[in-house]
């Protein structure tokens, strides 16, 4: 069957809930499915309890067991339909916005894309600047306008520091391997050499490195090729330069500030992933663009594994690792 290529074309193609049953399996098992709890590929399915039955172990699995999914009540259909929303929308989309397309309350929906935003996270192991292209390194600061915020605050921070340099708010830093990837990571601050630690955790060793002026970065002339662009001076400087990782900033901020609003810092990572997944598949590995249903099945892709419980996104327990 024809994969959709529009929402309105998905929303049709996955009322049936035998054909999204059908999709998860396919782009879970690429061999068939699996027995979650012995691994098992003989089996049997019961139509009309829509799940199998492993012939080894005798227990009974749904295409939900073992991933995203599971213990969920809502039905794949609109599981399905939040997926393709989150990871088509440029600016992301907001719970009130799938709750009310999908029919779910605001707190189911936004239990959902938290538990999606879990299945996008990639864990890549491999290292940027192998294939030869520069890195870029930057970091932003998210939070509130000084504007904005209550006089109290306001002069809370202006006394412990001054409003300069982010302080009071969540650092983020990124590495965008130019025409390539990018990597993120929340971090606490820039002290303690923290940014020089992340680039030589995801950075090849013997790299080209571009980085803005921050003194952080002074000591990756010791295993790197690190060349400065210095911003009071201009953006460019011959081929040195951020702009590419200034660009991801700029769609990361105009969906925080225009779609989510307001992020609590102990979530922000999961919204910075999200926009990362996105960025990272806006075209595949030749270099051609990706439509929104290759794009859409490269995350359900990705469900297997993961579990996000409402006590884990709410802090109430730690998050487990997958």
């Amino acid at each position: 069957m024809e994969q959709p290529k529009t929402l309105q074309a998905a929303i049709r193609h996955f009322s049936d809930e035998q054909v999204c049953i059908d999709t998860v399996a396919r782009l879970r098992w690429a061999n068939g499915p699996e027995c979650p709890a012995c691994g098992h590929k003989e089996h049997y399915y019961l139509a009309t309890q829509k799940r199998w039955k492993c012939k080894e172990c005798y227990k009974q699995f749904t295409v939900k067991l073992g991933t995203i999914f599971e213990d969920s009540p809502i039905k794949l259909d609109k599981w399905l339909t939040a997926l393709w929303m989150l990871v088509n929308c440029k600016n992301g989309v907001s719970s009130y916005e799938v709750g009310k397309a999908v029919g779910i309350t605001q707190k189911s929906a936004w239990f959902v894309l938290h538990r999606l935003r879990f299945a996008l996270q990639t864990g890549s192991i491999t290292k940027l600047g192998g294939s030869g292209t520069p890195v870029e390194v930057d970091e932003t600061f998210i939070g509130g306008k000084a504007r904005f915020m209550h006089r109290s605050k306001r002069e809370r921070l202006s006394s412990e520091g001054g409003m300069q340099g982010g302080h009071g708010k969540a650092v983020v830093m990124g590495l965008l391997e130019r025409g390539g990837k990018v990597k993120t990571a929340v971090i606490p601050h820039r002290k303690q050499n923290i940014p020089e630690k992340i680039v030589r955790e995801l950075v090849e060793p013997g790299a080209e490195v571009h980085t803005d002026e921050f003194m952080g970065y002074n000591n990756l002339k010791d295993g790197y090729i690190h060349k400065v662009v210095n911003h009071l001076e201009g953006y460019v400087k011959e081929n040195v330069h951020t702009n590419g990782i200034e660009n991801f900033w700029s769609l990361l901020k105009r969906g925080l500030g225009g779609t989510y609003i307001a992020v609590e810092p102990f979530h922000l990572f999961r919204y910075v992933d999200e926009q990362a997944f996105r960025y990272n598949h806006r075209k595949d590995a030749d270099g051609n663009k990706l439509n929104d249903s290759q794009r859409f099945e490269l995350a359900l892709s990705q469900i297997a594994g993961k579990r996000l419980t409402f006590a884990e996104v709410t802090g109430k327990v730690g998050e487990t690792a997958f």
